[in-house]
């Protein structure tokens, strides 16, 4: 199983940019699939972004830090994971890493140890 990240670059404060992770070599569950986007940002641990579990209606789970600004949305038919992040801030400057936890119960979905497979990561600098 191999997840792809694409998308990072560099911009300004304000500014907007869409991440992308495509998924090869596993058909994932539209039910017991959850997938997410973690972030590292410099000297800092991996901390969680947002998930969405199909479960659950498509209905995204965020960290309070990117609430209302970013929205994650996914496409089991094609096997990828979008973040849509708006309004960036410097302090969204960081790696970005999706990832896919199987069967995970709503506890755990910021749990990034419960995750199963992971992205290489692609890097987003937020700077003026």
């Amino acid at each position: 199983v191999q997840l792809q990240a694409s998308g990072g670059g560099w911009v300004q404060p304000g500014d907007s940019l869409r991440l992308s992770c495509a998924v090869s070599g596993r058909t994932f569950s539209r039910n017991d699939d959850t997938w997410a986007w973690f972030r590292q940002a410099p000297e800092k641990e991996r901390e969680f972004v947002a998930a969405i579990r199909w479960r659950d209606g498509r209905r995204g789970v965020y960290a309070e830090s990117v609430k209302g600004r970013f929205t994650i949305s996914g496409d089991t038919s094609k096997s990828m994971v979008d973040l849509q992040m708006n309004s960036l801030k410097p302090e969204d400057t960081a790696v970005y890493y999706c990832a896919v936890g199987l069967r995970l119960i709503s506890s755990s979905l910021r749990d990034q140890s419960r995750y199963d497979y992971w992205g290489q990561g692609t890097l987003v600098t937020v700077s003026s």
